[in-house]
């Protein structure tokens, strides 16, 4: 996967976005996160938030509707006026896995996507109350007990059904709303471990929770020491970025403002700080024509994967 990182547009985008533009925008903006309140895409999204809003001198609401691992998002921006004043922040895998699996009234031809600002990081996790940490030891603990697995988008669970499959493993699967709900579950022991897309942040320097695999195709440069399940034998990964999407139609001149202001945030010592600092997630800036050939790519290939 090739990364690039902070600072690979000239400092033109930030410093001289096009004159037809300077105007907009002329009143507040909304950005749609689809996972609750508390998780790392949340807690990213409002600092973006706040970081855009000192670029564009407008507001920028934050507003979250959770479901179908941010489905119900996708499905709302395909409902809104291609102005530029609605706008997407979050992963990707909604594109390039949940339409394989499952109905939903949209597809990657539906949006466009103006820029990566951070490059996802797919933890498997589990308190560190539990009588297992790592991925090998769930498993042996899974052959012996039934366990249940916290999960927050199709992909996620797609990933372990097949591997508690393969394993023999008996697990019952409890869905949740995003990193803010599956937090406690796992905390007060009411799952055996879990699906985290960055929340696990907050808690393992604490030593509250513990990261017992990734699934991102790469090691955390965060958590060096933790094993990707490729690494583990299993022949899953999750490629994802966080990620600024408008729906097919916006103006030019305003996705140029929209772009200048994600660069601008990616290069922010107040997103770097929450992103990097707390959520441990790589910043990156990865402009519209890269991210827009990653989206399909990634979707080919999961077709290719899943055999549609």
């Amino acid at each position: 996967m090739k990364k690039t990182f902070t600072a690979i547009l000239g400092a033109t985008m930030l410093t001289a976005p096009m004159a037809m533009a300077d105007d907009w925008p002329t009143r507040p903006l909304t950005m749609v996160i689809g996972f609750a309140p508390g998780g790392s895409t949340d807690i990213q999204g409002r600092v973006l938030a706040n970081v855009m809003e000192e670029y564009l001198g407008q507001p920028v609401n934050v507003v979250n509707q959770p479901g179908g691992g941010s489905a119900v998002a996708f499905t709302r921006l395909t409902n809104v006026e291609p102005d530029g004043y609605t706008f997407l922040f979050g992963g990707t895998t909604a594109l390039t896995f949940t339409p394989i699996i499952t109905e939903v009234e949209y597809e990657i031809d539906d949006f466009e996507y103006l820029a990566a600002v951070a490059l996802g990081q797919n933890a498997i996790v589990t308190s560190a109350e539990q009588p297992f940490s790592t991925f090998d030891e769930i498993v042996a603990y899974g052959k012996e007990n039934q366990m249940t697995y916290a999960q927050q988008t199709p992909l996620d669970e797609a990933i372990i059904g097949a591997i508690a499959e393969e394993e023999g493993l008996d697990l019952a699967i409890v869905p949740t709303g995003g990193g803010g709900g599956m937090a406690p579950l796992v905390l007060g022991r009411e799952v055996d471990f879990a699906y985290s897309g960055g929340t696990h942040a907050q808690y393992t320097p604490t030593g509250e929770m513990v990261v017992a695999a990734f699934m991102s195709a790469e090691r955390s440069p965060f958590y060096p020491d933790v094993p990707t399940l490729m690494e583990l034998g299993y022949d899953y990964s999750i490629e994802d970025y966080r990620t600024l999407i408008v729906p097919t139609g916006v103006p030019q001149e305003v996705k140029d403002r929209l772009m200048s202001a994600a660069e601008f945030a990616s290069e922010s010592q107040s997103f770097k700080d929450i992103t990097e600092g707390n959520t441990f997630f790589p910043v990156v800036y990865i402009p519209q024509d890269e991210m827009e050939e990653n989206i399909r790519r990634i979707r080919a290939a999961t077709e290719v994967v899943m055999g549609d």
